[in-house]
């Protein structure tokens, strides 16, 4: 059975393109385009996906908010938060890696990205 990737960005360009990436891989991929929608697809699913990939820069609800939302909800704070985003400095990253699982600055690489999922997925 495939893994169900909840992807969130605000960038429709990036959305569509780590999206058919994902799903090339074999992914199960739901698309969110901001913090909001993210909240309302997860009270939506039956079930929870197997990890959340999340922009930190959005308008309205920023990804903090929503890592945060997420983590402070019991259905759903075990699920893994990866953030994917292009804040680069080492305040975000070191402040980042202490709230998810990991943290990927954009520009990506894709094989890196797919390995990163990967190693996080098999976890039990």
């Amino acid at each position: 059975m495939s893994k169900t990737i909840l992807v969130v960005d605000d960038e429709p360009d990036i959305l569509l393109t780590v999206a058919q990436t994902l799903e090339i891989y074999g992914y199960n991929i739901i698309k969110a385009k901001n913090g909001q929608e993210c909240i309302e697809k997860l009270c939506e699913m039956k079930g929870n996906p197997d990890l959340v990939l999340l922009d930190i820069m959005m308008p309205e609800i920023s990804g903090w908010d929503v890592a945060a939302k997420i983590k402070d909800n019991p259905d759903w704070k075990k699920i893994p938060i990866v953030f994917l985003t292009a804040k680069g400095d080492t305040m975000s990253m070191g402040m980042g890696n202490l709230a998810t699982v990991d943290y990927i600055v954009k520009p990506f690489d894709v094989k890196d990205l797919k390995q990163r999922l990967e190693k996080i997925l098999k976890k039990p």
